[in-house]
């Protein structure tokens, strides 16, 4: 069987910790898209860990990693995680594997991803200028190289015939820099690559299933950021939702069970793209600080506003999602008043639905407003402890989504999750 754990707002709504807590209960946990613009905060005995490209069961003595075809693994990156991962005692050699069909972000895949950006001005998309639209691009245009490749003898001319393609493609921008040092890391991380655990995914995966292993597939990024119905043009480059588990990892969809959904009490969004519930004033500041709200990855500031259920109910749909998991629910612990989104104001018009040009319309959310709590969420150790105002305001949640908030976590340590 496989459960699946994504996020449904527009990412950061802190996955990493929460695979972390349900990695015990699985043989296998796998990552089926995304690449290392993803940054998944995991605390190890005390320490804090982001992962960018590795699952986070990695920490888990008994439990295998998976990195799947659907995501694209920058072997730069991937190296200098593999070492940090390495220093705390975690032996990569025995728990992690990567299928063949992974696609590889090389160095010009960056250089076109930071020039792309850069022409775009006052419309940028708010990309992480990792390299992770053109290597997707390349993916679906066919060029694409892929992990299975670095064991081949010709993969350098293979490179090469990539390069020049992506050369060709810089010189219509105005983008003079010197990548050379980026490729001298490139072929040292590719050696390093080249001796890892390369599986071929699909089998290997379907091979544990049929013997009856659990998996946890893990996603990146958001729901809100899907490529297909997340809020374009301002979204990733692959598919967030439930159905990227099938293609991301070559599973057939009769193994999903459970859909464990991740929001925060909250909403954050990094970067440009609609925002419904934004607050630009003292109180999203608020919640930016209360909640450190800063990108893993870039450290970038992150926009801050109150929980959106009409987008939650449509990522809910989209996904088939069966559980919530609401993080950072103590973040909300110093406001007076909460307030939810229920529905949104269009010209004139209330709807419950997401509309198609969310870029264009102007939205004025409909709020439903709560009393806040007295007592701190963070000092409760069971979810019945809760103060009664917090429960209130989860069972409204609930009675919106038709979906139930079946864990709170309430701080970031990692045992700081409340099962009901």
């Amino acid at each position: 069987m496989v459960d699946v754990l994504l996020g449904l707002q527009w990412g950061d709504e802190g996955k990493g910790k929460i695979v972390d807590y349900f990695a015990g209960k699985y043989d296998i946990i796998a990552r089926f898209q995304g690449g290392p613009n993803a940054g998944h905060t995991l605390y190890v005995n005390g320490q804090k860990v982001v992962l960018h490209t590795i699952p986070s069961g990695v920490f888990h003595g008994n439990t295998l990693n998976l990195i799947g075809n659907g995501v694209v693994l920058d072997p730069v990156t991937f190296r200098k995680e593999c070492q940090k991962v390495a220093d705390l005692g975690i032996d990569l050699s025995k728990n992690l594997f990567i299928a063949e069909k992974t696609h590889i972000i090389v160095p010009t895949h960056r250089a076109l991803d930071k020039a792309s950006e850069l022409s775009k001005g006052q419309e940028k998309i708010g990309s992480t200028l990792k390299g992770i639209g053109p290597a997707y691009m390349d993916k679906t245009g066919r060029n694409g190289l892929r992990v299975g490749d670095v064991l081949r003898s010709d993969f350098r001319q293979q490179y090469e015939k990539l390069k020049a393609k992506h050369l060709q493609l810089l010189a219509n921008y105005n983008f003079d820099e010197d990548i050379a040092e980026w490729e001298n890391e490139f072929w040292e991380a590719v050696e390093f690559l080249s001796k890892m655990n390369i599986v071929n995914g699909e089998y290997w995966l379907n091979g544990y299933l049929k013997a009856g292993k659990k998996v946890l597939a893990e996603g990146a990024q958001g729901s809100m950021l899907d490529v297909d119905f997340g809020t374009y043009p301002f979204v990733t480059s692959s598919n967030t939702i439930s159905a990227g588990v099938c293609t991301g990892l070559g599973i057939a969809p009769k193994w999903i069970t459970e859909v464990i959904g991740v929001t925060k009490a909250y909403c954050t969004r990094v970067g440009g793209g609609p925002f419904p519930t934004e607050l630009e004033n003292e109180t999203g500041e608020q919640l930016r600080q209360a909640g450190h709200e800063f990108g893993a990855t870039t450290g970038r500031p992150r926009r801050c506003g109150w929980i959106d259920l009409v987008a939650l109910d449509y990522t809910c749909m989209l996904s088939g999602v069966t559980q919530l998991v609401m993080t950072k629910s103590d973040v909300l612990d110093g406001f007076d008043t909460v307030h939810a989104c229920i529905a949104y104001n269009i010209d004139g018009q209330t709807t419950r639905e997401m509309p198609f040009n969310i870029c264009g319309a102007k939205i004025e959310p409909v709020l439903e407003s709560f009393p806040g709590w007295s007592e701190p969420t963070a000092k409760s150790e069971r979810y019945d402890a809760l103060p009664l105002e917090m429960k209130n305001f989860l069972s409204f949640v609930e009675d919106y989504l038709k979906v139930p908030v079946q864990y709170v976590s309430n701080g970031p340590g990692r045992d700081q999750i409340l099962e009901k």
